[in-house]
């Protein structure tokens, strides 16, 4: 970011530690009589605060002074026809802000914006980082048809999802689009996300049964086994994996069953059957891990995965990324949610294993689990949590998204 002074993106917060800052926007007058303009000098530095093209504030500016605005990328120089005030122009960038950074329910700027499309209907959402909230922009704005025209350039996440064909699912269950890049300048266009997410792990099952026949998963040998004895065995090792997470070292060898972890475990699985709302429940259950001081501890992640999920993981995982997203701080807490997903599908649901690659994307779509740390894991067989061979058959069952992520990072590369 440029030097120079800087002042709250917020700026009706007054609070010095405010810590979404951005540099102060700066105006230039050029030229004189029909031929004057108003070049914004540090644009690009104000937009880069804002995760936002610096063309977007700009093009604002226009629409809402009735100039013509014009934009050199490649020499950052912005530019709005006419004399125009810098602070004329900083209270529009409040209102720019206010219509298409902030989230509209808890007025973070940690927010990307996502075009919907549903037949000839195209909507601009925000999509909150912070809260996991997606809301919609005013579609009656100029600005907005800008914006379809010249979408946000993808990510470098973005892009994998594309190459899988698949579009992140919202907490409130919307579906966000996927692009492809076409147009001439390189700027993304817009088409449906036509594949589900059950339509996802086929695909990607098949395609890496076709490069390695021997990665293909059999459901039929992952049949769960219903006999009372299964079931009472399962519950058994689910009691003593709950209490291996005790208060001691970090490889679980504490057995305490009087410990937070083991009683928060006990907490999920009494309620977690009489749940009315999941989004009320993730409240009451961040509440609950709070009563046991253990909301920042990586071991509390690793009861979650066990406690929480049932033979329906596939569908009851969209209910909790935020409050996963909200628990996962660390890599450390990774590799613990990673540990709890072994246990979850090795132990006491081994008719998920088909469904690992679908959990794994579930928790990578949202920010969760992050690439590395899929790949250490994936790659690396470990006793830690459960046994060596229930170890390896896990691992197996992810090698589908696996091949998917080293294929996608082949095809940037290509790129």
């Amino acid at each position: 970011m440029a030097s120079g002074p800087t002042v709250n993106i917020r700026r009706d917060v007054d609070d010095k530690f405010y810590r979404y800052r951005m540099p102060l926007l700066t105006t230039k007058i050029e030229g004189k009589g029909n031929g004057i303009k108003t070049v914004v000098p540090n644009m690009a530095d104000v937009a880069r605060a804002l995760t936002r093209p610096p063309a977007y504030p700009t093009k604002f500016f226009g629409c809402e002074l009735g100039a013509q605005t014009s934009f050199d990328e490649k020499n950052d120089r912005y530019i709005v026809n006419g004399a125009h005030d810098a602070n004329r122009l900083r209270e529009l960038l409040d209102g720019f802000i206010e219509k298409f950074v902030l989230c509209k329910s808890c007025k973070n700027p940690e927010t990307d914006l996502v075009i919907l499309k549903s037949g000839r209907h195209e909507e601009i959402i925000r999509d909150c980082k912070a809260c996991g909230e997606r809301t919609g922009v005013d579609m009656r704005h100029k600005l907005t048809t800008f914006i379809l025209k010249n979408p946000p350039v993808k990510s470098k996440k973005d892009k994998k999802r594309n190459n899988a064909g698949t579009a992140a699912a919202s907490v409130g269950g919307s579906n966000s689009p996927t692009h492809d890049t076409e147009d001439a300048e390189g700027a993304d266009q817009i088409h449906d996300a036509a594949e589900s997410d059950d339509e996802l792990t086929r695909k990607i099952k098949a395609e890496a049964a076709e490069l390695n026949p021997e990665t293909a998963i059999v459901k039929e040998d992952w049949a769960a086994d219903t006999s009372p004895e299964a079931v009472k065995q399962r519950m058994k090792a689910l009691e003593s994996s709950m209490a291996a997470v005790g208060m001691g070292d970090d490889d679980g060898s504490d057995e305490d069953v009087n410990s937070p972890y083991t009683q928060l475990g006990k907490w999920v699985e009494e309620n977690r059957d009489d749940v009315e709302s999941p989004k009320v429940f993730s409240v009451e259950l961040y509440k609950k891990v709070q009563e046991f001081g253990i909301e920042k501890k990586h071991k509390t992640l690793l009861v979650l995965m066990q406690a929480l999920f049932t033979e329906e993981a596939t569908t009851e995982i969209k209910s909790y990324l935020v409050l996963f997203k909200k628990m996962v701080t660390s890599e450390r807490h990774q590799k613990a949610l990673l540990g709890g997903l072994e246990r979850l599908v090795g132990l006491m649901q081994p008719s998920l294993i088909p469904a690992v690659p679908k959990l794994l994307m579930e928790f990578y779509q949202a920010d969760i689990l992050e690439e590395e740390v899929i790949t250490q894991w994936g790659t690396h067989v470990s006793r830690k949590y459960v046994d060596k061979d229930t170890s390896k058959k896990v691992r197996k069952a992810s090698e589908p998204f696996l091949k998917w992520l080293a294929e996608a990072e082949d095809d940037e590369d290509d790129e």
